[in-house]
């Protein structure tokens, strides 16, 4: 399964807002330098991050971003469906009817067999992702972690 960079930039952004005290803010600048991306494609995916309501954003001299439920109710799932899509990657186009080996019409009543387990394979990955939290993600990290990032992000 290969994810979008941007997938990658969503989960640690979203990762290091939920090590900051409750109700903190981070502007998306700070984000972005914070993780060396470009920030306007970031303010991009932050926007969908709102939209499915992971964060909410505010503007003015105190605005940012901020997670919108607790890092328990939110799902590694939910941000990658939030920036990627649900869909399944792997579209089958029926190969086996193609070509000089196709194989006849009436043969081919069943999906596919590399289409099911293709199937599997993406249900089982979305389980995996749905049975994680952010929070159990931060809860892997290193005490040092968490304190470096409130202080980079908020100061002393």
């Amino acid at each position: 399964m290969k994810l979008p960079e941007t997938s990658e930039w969503v989960l640690h952004t979203v990762a290091v807002i939920a090590q900051l005290p409750a109700g903190s803010t981070v502007s998306g600048a700070q984000l972005a330098e914070h993780f060396g991306v470009p920030g306007p494609y970031l303010s991009k995916q932050l926007a969908k991050l709102v939209r499915a309501g992971i964060l909410t954003g505010s503007t003015g001299p105190r605005g940012g971003f901020r997670l919108a439920r607790d890092p328990e109710n939110i799902r590694v799932l939910d941000l990658v469906t939030a920036v990627d899509g649900a869909a399944d990657p792997y579209v089958c186009r029926e190969l086996r009817q193609q070509g000089r080996g196709a194989a006849r019409p009436e043969d081919c009543t069943a999906p596919c067999g590399l289409a099911v387990v293709m199937r599997r394979a993406h249900e089982a990955w979305r389980a995996t992702l749905e049975a994680v939290s952010i929070a159990e993600v931060v809860a892997t990290l290193p005490d040092t972690v968490p304190a470096k990032n409130r202080r980079l992000l908020l100061g002393p």
